[in-house]
């Protein structure tokens, strides 16, 4: 006959209590990476129809007469099937995240749309030698906050220059060149620290130049009232 130790309840209660808090952590982890999972999924998915509709919001909200766009079928929803289309560069080929969309001289009519905010890991946006009208929409480095160029040259935008292109911290290239834009010159584009090409020539624009520092690459001339910088003296 096997006598337990007055000890030896307590040892195996002990016991239980320890290899169930192992289970119970296991188990909370085990459903903690299958949560995180599942979010990743429903984020990345988010982000890829993000392009989607941005591609399609473009589309819908322009003119294309010479049916430049027509390689953009939304109806087959297949793995990088954007990153087809003309113009349109990804990441990668393995998903519909769009980095580049160049679109010069295509003869497209329109504005800006909004639908452009869900391109939001863009980092050139060239839309040069079209037809587009309309301002420089004020949220446009907000819509796209990692635009490395911004070339928006040869076509007939009107307004001013939003002094919100400041925010568009990462701009190399900024063309704007061939427009029909007024006003001054809004001092917030001089404190773009990696701004090296800089076109504003033969628009409206008038004022003083800010001072810019760093530009390998500008132009000025063909505004009339504007002057400063490598222009005629002001007064």
């Amino acid at each position: 006959m096997v006598h337990e130790s007055p000890n030896s309840k307590p040892l195996l209660i002990f016991t239980f209590m320890a290899e169930s808090t192992k289970k119970i952590c296991l188990v909370t982890v085990l459903l903690f990476l299958s949560i995180s999972r599942v979010f990743h999924n429903v984020t990345a998915t988010a982000v890829v129809e993000d392009d989607i509709r941005c591609l399609h919001g473009l589309k819908d909200s322009l003119t294309d007469r010479n049916g430049n766009l027509n390689s953009w079928n939304f109806l087959n929803y297949s793995m990088g099937f954007i990153c087809k289309f003309a113009g349109v560069d990804c990441w990668n080929d393995r998903e519909n995240r769009v980095i580049s969309l160049a679109l010069p001289g295509m003869d497209l009519c329109g504005e800006l749309p909004d639908a452009l905010k869900y391109c939001s890991s863009l980092q050139t946006l060239d839309l040069s030698g079209n037809r587009f009208i309309g301002p420089i929409p004020l949220e446009i480095c907000n819509w796209m906050p990692f635009l490395v160029t911004l070339d928006l040259s040869n076509n007939s935008f009107s307004g001013s220059i939003p002094a919100e292109l400041g925010n568009c911290t990462y701009l190399n290239k900024l063309m704007l060149n061939n427009n029909k834009l007024s006003g001054n010159i809004p001092p917030e584009i001089s404190s773009l620290t990696r701004l090296k090409v800089l076109s504003l020539a033969n628009n409206n624009l008038s004022g003083i130049i800010p001072l810019f520092s760093g530009l390998s690459n500008f132009e000025f001339g063909g505004n009339r009232y504007l002057c400063g910088g490598p222009l005629a003296k002001c007064g």
